[in-house]
């Protein structure tokens, strides 16, 4: 396929901010994609080069971009400095300089999808001596055919920057009425604002088995190849794999007892909620182990305690449990928070050191898949009761979690006291005859906890600060999630952080995150590629005409680091509408 074609749809998805419209874009895109060039036309589509599981990065900074555009367009960085500046946005720069630049001094070679994509991979494989070079010559060789709209959103897939709001609802839905929409009966309305199912119960059987699908490959190339050529039984064929991370199911909040036993039922299972993070530990049949977080960031190395853990205490050929790893004090025993171990998560360096030093207890508490077998669709009781036949439980190292079975709120009370007296944050409410449900919040499991609610909010903009801060980013403005997967700010949150980083989460540290980050520069302003994600405190919320959300955080203050979560998992828009009328009830 022509890489211009794809261009063609980048750019009518940024001509709408309808999610409607969006998906009848894509689903009209994805009915002309042949099965060979599926897989990397769908990941570029997504602005990836790689599924979300694998941690292959591509390597490529403003710099070198800069570098790269200067080759191929044969000016001066200086020059492309100043029109970023200018811009803001380096892919419109490309596209700009490529468009006033003579065609002459341009090869006219038409680009495939294959060929940017092959190329764009190559950049993740690159390394030793001479890397910057060879990169260099790869991106200056794509540039150098491509045409000015092409070389802008070329640059904005190497840079990370494509926001064209293809969230995985939109592609769910795109790859339904791509393939299933004339069993379905659906009809467009005149302006795109709505649809017309004719079958909705049909509609969500095909939705739930795509979504499905999806909740257990994490690629939705491979989801679109199966039901472009195969339809309905290929989707509910497509089988989990030990060692390919599945979405983990998740859970709703809920504010009281009376209200997790109505979503639930009575009896439920309860659980300490701990405050770690999450591990899904997969067992090969040849016997290696790996280790992946709720973000599906395979975490393996940095944690050989937990590998042997599994190794020694859990039997079975080949597994996927669910689990939590909780830090705990060497001395006490207690529990400690998540900030406590979070730096292990990303550390590379001094592993077993930080193993000693930062202890970790695996709260082994589901079974995803068993001798090969999936176990989604059993019920909870009966995977809980096959976790305490296979695990040997070892008191901080590796155990099942504690659970209660439970009809009365007295009982509930007392258990979530000796849930917090532990040091957890509460507890946690399943149903005894669900099935595991990968990716989705569909009340079989259940949060309480008995305090104020905090917002997991993306960092998009900052700001320098003054005097000995002036070093610094030191304000953030925070975004929260809508519907479409777009970030829109919630406000601006400058406490929270220490000023010497041997007492915690600093803003030297948070400024060392940030810069790679940093897209464009005005002033002491600065936006800022999506892409951490902080947990916010906050006394209110209000109406507000200032953010694009509606609303503000008053007195916002910054928790601690959430690298546990990637930025398409903040709070959403909706959630924090919730948030808002609930305190305006109280």
């Amino acid at each position: 396929m022509e890489y211009s074609k794809l261009v063609d749809v980048y750019e009518q998805l940024n001509k709408t901010t309808k999610r409607l419209e969006k998906t009848h874009i894509i689903a009209e895109f994805l009915k002309e994609i042949s099965i060979d060039d599926m897989e990397h036309v769908i990941l570029l589509l997504e602005g990836r080069i790689f599924p979300n599981y694998d941690a292959r990065e591509i390597g490529v900074a403003s710099r070198l971009m800069l570098k790269s555009l200067g080759i191929a367009i044969g000016i001066g960085i200086d020059k492309i400095e100043k029109e970023w500046k200018k811009q803001g946005d380096l892919g419109l720069v490309a596209e700009l300089l490529v468009k006033t630049k003579k065609q002459a001094t341009l090869h006219s070679t038409k680009l495939t999808t294959k060929k940017v994509f092959e190329n764009l991979r190559k950049l993740a494989e690159i390394e030793g001596e001479g890397t910057v070079e060879r990169k260099t010559q790869l991106i200056a060789e794509l540039l150098t055919s491509a045409k000015p709209v092409e070389s802008k959103y070329i640059v904005k897939t190497i840079l990370g920057e494509m926001r064209i709001g293809v969230g995985e609802g939109a592609m769910r839905d795109a790859i339904v009425w791509a393939f299933f929409g004339n069993k379905i009966g659906i009809k467009y309305a005149r302006e795109m604002n709505d649809i017309e199912v004719e079958d909705r119960e049909v509609y969500n059987k095909y939705a739930d088995a795509v979504q499905s699908a999806y909740d257990v490959t994490n690629e939705f190339a491979l989801v679109a190849k199966a039901a472009k050529s195969k339809g309905l039984d290929a989707l509910e064929n497509i089988g989990m794999k030990v060692g390919i991370p599945i979405q983990v199911m998740l859970a709703l909040k809920v504010d009281t007892i009376e209200e997790a036993f109505e979503t639930v039922g009575k009896p439920a299972a309860i659980e300490f909620k701990y405050d770690g993070f999450r591990i899904q530990a997969h067992k090969g049949e040849k016997g290696g182990i790996r280790l992946f977080t709720r973000r599906l960031e395979d975490v393996t190395k940095q944690f050989p305690d937990v590998v042997e853990y599994i190794k020694k205490h859990v039997k079975g050929k080949s597994f996927i449990i669910d689990s939590e790893a909780v830090g705990y004090d060497k001395k006490t025993g207690r529990y400690l928070p998540f900030q406590n171990i979070s730096q292990r998560i990303k550390r590379k360096y001094d592993i077993d050191r930080m193993s000693n030093d930062f202890p970790v207890e695996v709260n082994v508490f589901d079974i995803i898949n068993f001798e090969g077998k999936s176990m989604i669709n059993e019920e909870f009781e009966k995977r809980r009761k096959l976790l305490e036949k296979i695990v040997k439980q070892e008191p901080k190292k590796i155990v099942v979690s504690k659970i209660k079975i439970v009809s009365e709120k007295k009982d509930v009370e007392k258990f979530f006291k000796e849930a917090v007296n532990a040091g957890n944050e509460g507890l946690m409410f399943k149903s005894l005859n669900s099935p595991y449900k990968p990716g989705a919040r569909v009340g079989y499991m259940i949060k309480f906890k008995h305090m104020m609610e905090t917002l997991d909010l993306v960092i998009v903009g900052a700001e320098w600060g003054e005097g000995k801060r002036a070093r610094w980013l030191s304000s953030y403005t925070v975004a929260c999630l809508d519907e479409n997967d777009d970030f829109l700010e919630v406000g601006k949150v400058s406490t929270g952080l220490k000023e010497k980083e041997e007492e915690g989460l600093s803003f030297m540290e948070m400024t060392r995150l940030l810069k790679p980050l940093i897209i464009s520069e005005k002033g002491k302003e600065v936006k800022i590629k999506p892409k951490i994600i902080i947990e916010v405190g906050y006394e209110e919320i209000q109406k507000s005409p200032t953010y694009e959300s509606g609303l503000a955080l008053r007195f916002p203050r910054v928790i601690s680091q959430r690298i546990d979560k990637g930025p398409h998992e903040a709070s959403t828009l909706d959630y924090v509408k919730k948030l808002y009328a609930g305190q305006k009830k109280s």
